[in-house]
């Protein structure tokens, strides 16, 4: 019975101590994109000087156990993954003008996330995109590259999760950098992320048009044309001269 018991009590620390990690990592994660995202770009040349936060946060990344997070927990703590391994990747090879220019960084270079050792795009793919079947994390990670959406200040939180992927697909939709409306020709150019994944917003909507309205706070007539600009995959690095 003793031995029962201080197994439980046991297990009941590790449990206990596991959920502060996994809360400390949310709010020094939320810390860190506060300190180093402005107006939705990043100070690499800061962290690359001062990278001890980020180091840590991967740290946890590497290690952490999910086997016992929720459905959001897990949402959240990949959401954040993928974003911080993206900056990690950029300041090892900084100074650098695109993601493009490190070899392998979406599909070749692998880092240790949660015990396994995973390319960005298996990230992306297999933990993110085919679990949650939600197209509004497509407004959430980010590449590195200005041609992505704004890069969020803030981490994703399990508590908030749904409702900041909503915050975030209703900025970028209603962005004309980033949805560019011709009001005169009636045209709407969209990102070519609405090419490359074109399937998960028509699991969501009958068309293109059908699903940026559902965001859009002015909604654009059926009659209007869509088409897609050119990808910038210049880095997304905050202008500290402003």
């Amino acid at each position: 019975m003793k031995k029962t018991a201080i197994i439980f009590f046991s297990l009941m620390l590790l449990g206990y101590l596991s959920h502060a990690q996994q809360d400390s990592f949310f709010k020094k994660a939320d810390a860190f994109f506060k300190s180093n995202v402005t107006e939705g770009r990043v100070k690499y040349k800061e962290v690359k000087q001062n990278p001890s936060v980020l180091n840590s946060l991967t740290d946890y990344v590497a290690n952490a156990d999910v086997s016992q997070f929720s459905s959001d927990e897990k949402k959240a703590f990949y959401l954040n993954a993928y974003n911080l391994l993206v900056i990690k990747n950029i300041i090892q090879a900084y100074p650098v003008d695109s993601p493009m220019s490190i070899d392998g960084f979406f599909d070749k270079k692998k880092q240790k996330v949660a015990g396994e050792e995973l390319t960005l795009n298996e990230i992306e793919n297999t933990k993110v995109r085919e679990v949650y079947k939600d197209s509004r994390i497509h407004f959430a990670l980010v590449c590195a590259a200005k041609g992505c959406p704004e890069i969020a200040g803030f981490a994703f939180t399990p508590e908030m999760v749904n409702d900041q992927l909503q915050q975030l697909t209703i900025k970028a939709l209603n962005n004309p950098n980033f949805t560019k409306v011709n009001k005169s020709k009636k045209e709407v150019m969209l990102s070519e992320i609405f090419n490359w994944y074109k399937q998960d917003f028509l699991n969501e909507a009958p068309d293109l048009l059908a699903y940026i309205n559902k965001y859009r706070k002015e909604k654009l007539d059926k009659s209007f044309k869509v088409s897609h600009y050119t990808y910038n995959w210049e880095l997304n690095e905050a202008d500290m001269h402003n």
